[in-house]
């Protein structure tokens, strides 16, 4: 076993929240560990698919259980899960949360992906030009232990500001028993590409308080408090810790469901 493929005590809490390796039909599915162990290879050296180890299994397996949990939720599921584990047990921190985006350099093969309609434009597959050339931009939302809650894709030159509110919108956590999933921290800290009218009434509106410094145009000034606002370190670092797997660092992926995928398997990683 490689020295980084899941430890026995990651499987141990993975395991139970895999699907049925035997299913009620149809023929059973090959061991799921060295699988997820070959897909965790290429999330982490950023390498094709073609030059997977062959300890992992074959090529077409790996990469097609990969595909097809993405298709079913699976991936998706697993985070939300790791996620509600975490919540139960008090180790998810509701206090203040911490939103950033960090741009992503494309690889030239992630472009070229057909057209799901003739009308479709390469930032319906968050792929666009900023400075940094052809890029990808990913905003995260952090808890307050900087653990990835949630995050959202789009095309290298979009604007934080306007990202906001659907990033505070999801990312919802299924707590014990019959209530409501939690979504909501008591405190969101952001830098000035979060800084806004609209954003600001957004979280009055909905309880939530914020430590967000003003941009310089801004006429309107009030209490800032600078001890809160050095918080957002945490994103900033769970974005370095993101970043250390290459498949995050450079997107190789044409389609964004699939670079959304290796995100999120780079998130569960984190929380396992």
């Amino acid at each position: 076993m490689s020295q980084r493929d899941l430890t026995d005590a990651q499987w141990e809490r993975l395991e139970p929240l895999l699907p049925p390796r035997k299913p009620r039909v149809g023929h059973p599915n090959n061991d799921h560990r060295p699988i997820i162990n070959g897909i965790l290879w290429i999330l982490r050296t950023g390498a094709p698919w073609d030059d997977l180890p062959e300890r992992y299994g074959r090529r077409g397996t790996v990469s097609s259980r990969f595909s097809r949990w993405r298709q079913k939720g699976v991936w998706d599921g697993i985070l939300a899960a790791v996620q509600a584990e975490a919540d139960a047990q008090g180790e998810l921190d509701w206090e203040t949360h911490c939103v950033d985006g960090t741009v992503v350099r494309a690889h030239q093969h992630a472009a070229g992906a057909r057209k799901s309609t003739p009308e479709a434009e390469p930032t319906d597959e968050a792929l666009g030009r900023s400075r940094g050339g052809f890029t990808t931009k990913i905003h995260l939302r952090a808890e307050g232990q900087g653990k990835p809650m949630t995050f959202i894709v789009t095309a290298g030159q979009q604007h934080e500001a306007v990202v906001f509110e659907r990033l505070m919108a999801q990312g919802a956590v299924k707590r014990p028993g019959r209530g409501r999933p939690r979504l909501r921290p008591t405190r969101v800290v952001g830098d000035k590409g979060s800084s806004s009218r609209k954003i600001r009434a957004y979280c009055r509106a909905r309880g939530i308080r914020y430590t967000i410094p003003r941009q310089t145009n801004e006429h309107r000034s009030g209490p800032f408090d600078r001890a809160v606002s050095r918080a957002r370190n945490r994103v900033e670092r769970l974005i370095n810790r993101l970043k250390q797997f290459r498949r995050i660092a450079t997107r190789y992926e044409k389609r964004a469901v699939n670079y959304c995928a290796m995100l999120t398997i780079a998130a569960i990683l984190l929380w396992l």
